[in-house]
Parts: C-alpha cells; sequence; structure tokens
C-alpha cells in the first residue's frame, strides 16, 4: 500500500504466529483474498492469483508496504500486553473488541485498528 493509504475489511482468522488462515471478506460476506500460513511458508490468494512467501512478515510486509510484528499482534489479539521496539499498543478497550497498535518508529509511522467480534 502507497504511505498514506488506509485499508479496511471484513476478515476471519483462525491459528496462531506460526500456522494459519486469514480470510479477507467483502461487505457482502464473500472471500476476497485467503492468507495461509506454516512452517517456512505463508501464501496468498486474491483476484485469481496466488503468491508464495518465506513467512507471514514477509507477506504482510508485502502486502500492507510495512512491517507488521507478527508474534506481538497475535498476543496482542488475545489481550496480552507484548512489546515492540518502535510500536505502542493501547488494549484498554479490548474487552470492548478494540485493539490500537501505531508503529512510531522507523518512518513512516503506521497504525492498526482492529475491530473484534468475538
Amino acid at each position: 500500500m502507497a504511505t498514506g493509504s488506509s485499508f479496511s475489511a471484513p476478515f476471519e482468522l483462525q491459528g496462531n504466529a506460526q500456522q494459519g488462515e486469514l480470510l479477507l471478506l467483502t461487505p457482502l460476506g464473500s472471500t476476497a483474498a485467503a492468507i495461509h500460513w506454516g512452517p517456512g511458508k505463508a501464501v496468498l490468494q486474491a483476484r485469481g492469483e496466488t503468491r508464495e512467501f518465506d513467512n507471514l512478515s514477509q507477506l504482510f510486509s508485502e502486502l500492507l508496504g510495512t512491517d507488521v510484528p507478527v508474534a506481538a499482534l497475535f498476543a496482542w489479539l488475545h489481550g496480552q500486553a507484548h512489546e515492540v521496539n518502535g510500536w505502542q499498543v493501547d488494549l484498554s478497550q479490548r474487552n470492548q473488541g478494540k485493539i490500537l497498535a501505531q508503529r512510531l518508529t522507523p518512518a513512516p509511522p503506521a497504525e492498526l485498528r482492529l475491530v473484534l467480534d468475538n
């Protein structure tokens, strides 16, 4: 994604940082993209194309245009305050299904806003 851009989509997530599946859904509920990962491999299926990556971090970096701390992201989803250098996470509204994570350094800044439906 380009600097200053944003992306919003409903999603379904199963698994953990080592193995799992993430479905990005359209507003009507059909699958817009599917991501599957396991040891040594991550696969993105979207728009009739399949792309393979060495790991989920590499896939997220390519897809989102920025590095995402995968292990920390899964900890945050479970309400665990996992510290990552350069990132700040707000779990104060986790019980209401909201998580905010911001990368302050290195530039450019990035922001993840997650709304969970438990």
